[in-house]
């Protein structure tokens, strides 16, 4: 072979491997391309398994929309072999007789023969035993006729119309109708139709949906000044919990979506129907009409880490542990490093706990108790830490922002009265569940202003071990009179607020 062959060769050679060069370069960045979309596709498919697997042990969830067969709601329980009921040497909770004098009828019974023997038997037992039996008397309306005479003026021929006393209606219901309504609509959750069925069949008073309408009306402006009086006090209450859950207000195409608010503190517990979740309506709750907050003494609160309470102070906040231990356990349920520091944040947190529920059986106290979080805390937060490099991942976004308002984590630490969780809020505003999914919420302004206002009573009387139906009644004759209405505050309400600074 000539050498200009062999040159044309090689030079052939070389066109094909330079070709071949392009057509892997091409291969390779189609590779990287690929590369690129498995992990993102990797990094997508692990968020929606994590969203699919969320449940009210991991998230913000409520525990309704755990599906029936959430394996983690499963709760196996040994057989313990012991029949249900009570167990023996157990605190007995038996009815209290009613007193003699109370005692509507008595029937005596003596034995006139012997049981065994057949002889006869006199006197009398020193110690009879008492055996009462309780029934309901037939209910019927009490119905007051006032005859009005309408008389001429002799002298100027003008007719008088003889006027109502002092305190009796212009309708035909009296105050006692207006309580039951508004306390079986707004305690027992029954519908308009379904609390004048009620009336209708256990009392025999005939009232239309309008009337039962009217009765709501009436009860709701009635209440309106002791709620008033009740958001005032629970605004100044030096601790408190502040919770929030969706609502309806509206009518048909004008439903829109709103929020029942909760504010609870140790002796009353306001509701309260907005609009909106933000901070507007979180400032209502706990602010009223004030606007300067570098003015007001807040007290400290405790609630969720809700942005909507971002204006309260850090140091005068107190996050839910509740909800902190759900976001741990989101993160304890991820691979690789995030997985296992979620695990020892839920070790940390159920050891908190432990020590907790210590303090409150009274086997520890408060200052010990903050000796021992010292370490945990350092703990937690070099755990957070870590977890805040993990580079642009969900875990390093929750990690980052409990850091950021760490403060908010330990105020019941170092402040004694003041809670881990806000679990008080949550249960006070269960009820306020049930009533929205029941009635679907509230057809309109006036309709919430009931809702929030009959709510409040009947939490904070629960709370206090009042009766709520005597209340009810008081407040509607104090309307009908214009005098002063009951009070929602407590007998020995009188706290003395101290001033709180952020800095405390």
């Amino acid at each position: 072979m000539s050498a200009s062959d062999r040159i044309a060769q090689l030079e052939s050679r070389v066109e094909a491997l330079l070709a071949e060069v392009e057509r892997l370069k091409g291969v390779e960045a189609r590779v990287l391309v690929l590369e690129r979309e498995n992990a993102e596709l990797r990094r997508e498919n692990a968020d929606l398994k994590e969203k699919l697997n969320k449940s009210s042990r991991n998230s913000s969830k409520p525990p309704s929309s755990d599906g029936p067969g959430d394996r983690h709601n499963r709760r196996s329980k040994e057989p313990t072999g012991r029949k249900p009921g009570g167990q023996p040497g157990h605190d007995k909770h038996e009815r209290p007789e009613v007193p003699p004098e109370k005692v509507s009828k008595r029937v005596v019974l003596r034995p006139t023969n012997c049981a065994k023997c057949a002889s006869r038997l006199f006197g009398n037992d020193p110690d009879p035993r008492r055996h009462q039996v309780f029934e309901l008397p037939e209910i019927e309306p009490i119905v007051t006729e006032y005859i009005l005479h309408l008389l001429g003026c002799p002298n100027c021929g003008y007719m008088t119309r003889a006027a109502l006393p002092e305190g009796v209606p212009a309708g035909i219901f009296g105050p006692s109708v207006i309580a039951v309504c508004s306390y079986l609509m707004g305690v027992h959750r029954l519908g308009k139709r379904g609390a004048g069925e009620v009336l209708h069949d256990l009392c025999g008073l005939p009232i239309s949906v309008g009337a039962v309408v009217d009765s709501q009306q009436q009860a709701s402006e009635a209440l309106a000044p002791p709620y008033e009086e009740a958001l005032a006090h629970a605004q100044a209450a030096p601790i408190k919990n502040a919770d929030e859950t969706s609502w309806r207000e509206g009518n048909g195409k004008s439903s829109a979506k709103a929020w029942l608010w909760t504010l609870v503190t140790s002796k009353v517990i306001v509701f309260m129907i907005h609009k909106s979740r933000g901070r507007h309506a979180a400032m209502r709750l706990l602010l009223g009409a004030k606007t300067a907050i570098k003015d007001i003494v807040f007290g400290y609160l405790g609630t969720d880490r809700h942005g909507g309470y971002n204006f309260w102070p850090l140091a005068l906040r107190q996050f839910c542990w509740s909800h902190l231990r759900r976001d741990f356990t989101a993160i304890a349920e991820r691979s690789g490093p995030a997985g296992h520091i979620g695990r020892q944040l839920l070790e940390e947190t159920d050891r908190m706990f432990g020590w907790w529920h210590r303090v409150r059986d009274g086997t520890l106290t408060h200052a010990r108790f903050r000796i021992y979080m010292r370490p945990l805390r350092v703990r937690v937060e070099a755990l957070l830490a870590e977890g805040r490099k993990l580079g642009k991942t969900n875990t390093a976004r929750t990690c980052a922002k409990l850091l950021k308002s760490s403060k908010a984590m330990w105020t019941f630490v170092r402040v004694e009265g003041v809670e881990p969780t806000n679990n008080g809020a949550e249960r006070a505003v269960r009820h306020g569940v049930i009533y929205r999914k029941l009635s679907g919420g509230t057809r309109s302004e006036a309709g919430s202003r009931f809702v929030e206002r009959i709510l409040t009573v009947h939490a904070t009387l629960r709370l206090q071990g009042r009766a709520i139906l005597p209340f009810l009644r008081a407040a509607c004759e104090a309307r009908l009179r214009g005098s002063a209405p009951p009070s929602l505050l407590p007998v020995a309400a009188g706290f003395h607020l101290r001033p709180l600074s952020a800095a405390a």
